[in-house]
């Protein structure tokens, strides 16, 4: 699974689980674009991947906004000269009562999680699309997703259609890119400790508990445990691999049933 050779670009990759994307591709060998909406955050995270070896540029990209997502793109492909691999990972969350959701509640949310990400891999196809016509085809689309996906959790109604839009939607884009050798999967993680979380304090520790207390491997998912899976579905040792929804959370999904 060496990616020495390979350009991988995640969003919001700044903090959290998407530089745990991040750190996975650039440890693996791969040079690396991350976006994010603070410029002091993105380049604090791209000197940490720098000391991997590998090149590591930093773009300021809102991905809500459909002109920075294309520009972004098409600057990544000028200073690296291929994407390889692109990670639609940027989202937010916030949470109420359904029956209390306001529409900007709704829309706010759906504009970043799941318009961002349209917009990011939909730029990212155009460019492998346009490389394989050029006789140098294939890549890998991931995005991340949720456990959301697959169980309700009350209060995130909005967070959760968007995970489901972009899971549907994933399944379309494997079987329309998978010709020209493109492979489309989404990543569903587990609950796992990021600095938010951690900035979060007391609040979170019952949460946390009986997480711990309900997965089989008995406890809660670190961001060192997401990116082996990056750099997998980023390499050629996945090259048939598409169309998937990978559940990573210590095996919480499959003791539920």
């Amino acid at each position: 699974m060496d990616l020495t050779g390979k350009v991988g670009l995640v969003t919001g990759a700044n903090s959290g689980l998407g530089l745990a994307y991040a750190r996975g591709l650039a440890r693996g060998g791969a040079d690396v674009v991350i976006w994010g909406r603070r410029a002091d955050k993105n380049e604090a995270a791209a000197a940490a991947l720098r000391a991997f070896g590998g090149k590591v540029i930093s773009q300021v990209v809102d991905v809500s906004v459909e002109a920075e997502v294309a520009a972004g793109i098409a600057a990544a492909v000028e200073d690296m000269g291929r994407l390889d691999c692109v990670i639609a990972n940027a989202g937010s969350t916030t949470a109420a009562p359904f029956h209390e959701m306001t529409s900007a509640m709704y829309h706010e949310l759906l504009a970043t999680s799941q318009h961002g990400a349209f917009y990011t891999l939909r730029e990212a196809a155009a460019h492998m699309v346009r490389r394989g016509k050029a006789g140098d085809p294939g890549g890998s689309l991931i995005i991340c997703g949720s456990m959301a996906i697959f169980t309700g959790t009350a209060t995130i109604a909005h967070y959760a259609a968007a995970k489901g839009a972009l899971n549907s939607m994933a399944k379309t884009m494997a079987v329309e890119l998978g010709p020209r050798g493109i492979r489309v999967n989404v990543i569903a993680p587990g609950l796992v400790v990021t600095e938010m979380i951690e900035n979060a304090g007391d609040i979170m520790l019952p949460l946390l508990e009986q997480t711990r207390t309900s997965t089989p491997l008995r406890r809660v998912g670190r961001m060192q445990d997401y990116e082996g899976i990056a750099v997998y579905l980023a390499s050629d040792a996945s090259q048939f691999h598409s169309g998937d929804t990978i559940v990573i959370d210590g095996g919480s999904y499959a003791s539920k049933w």
